[in-house]
């Protein structure tokens, strides 16, 4: 089991901006020097090899994990029958300091919600594992600390006070 402090950006709508939030939030906390891991949950499918090249090549002839490495990064593609666990994928996280993660909403892990008011003014998320709000609807009733869609400083502050020692 990862023991990196991991909290999920949700939402119950799509376009209500997580992934610009989650972007910024990892700016600002990078910027104050933490190791962030990004995870992004899609329910399409996506493909990362590019037909043709030599990885997506092994990968079609029946390699079941092709690694692609290079002077500054690495990628590893692994073919899955199934989506993988949120717990399977942060474990292969290493050298960070916290993982945020865009997605992954009925996971049973601390979230912080976006609820927008031009597409819900409802919390879907489940209060044992809400940590926070953010929103643009001022009079929205949650029992946990609220925070304007701009307000990456304030949301960084709060995550880094969830996780003693971050």
């Amino acid at each position: 089991m990862n023991m990196v402090p991991l909290v999920c950006i949700v939402s119950g709508r799509s376009g209500t901006g997580k992934t610009t939030f989650m972007e910024k939030l990892v700016e600002e906390l990078v910027g104050r020097g933490y190791r962030i891991g990004a995870i992004k949950s899609d329910a399409h499918g996506f493909e990362i090899d590019v037909p043709g090249k030599d990885s997506w090549r092994f990968t079609k002839a029946g390699a079941k994990v092709t690694a692609i490495v290079g002077p500054n990064k690495f990628a590893l593609v692994e073919e899955t029958r199934e989506k993988k666990s949120l717990d399977e994928v942060a474990a292969l996280m290493q050298g960070v300091d916290l993982i945020l993660v865009e997605g992954y909403k009925t996971a049973e892990k601390p979230r912080i919600e976006i609820v927008r008011a031009e597409k819900s003014r409802e919390v879907v998320s489940s209060p044992e594992y809400l940590l926070a709000v953010v929103t643009d609807v001022p009079d929205l009733a949650v029992p946990v600390p609220k925070f304007s869609l701009d307000d990456y400083p304030g949301v960084a502050d709060f995550i880094i006070s969830q996780f003693p020692g971050l």
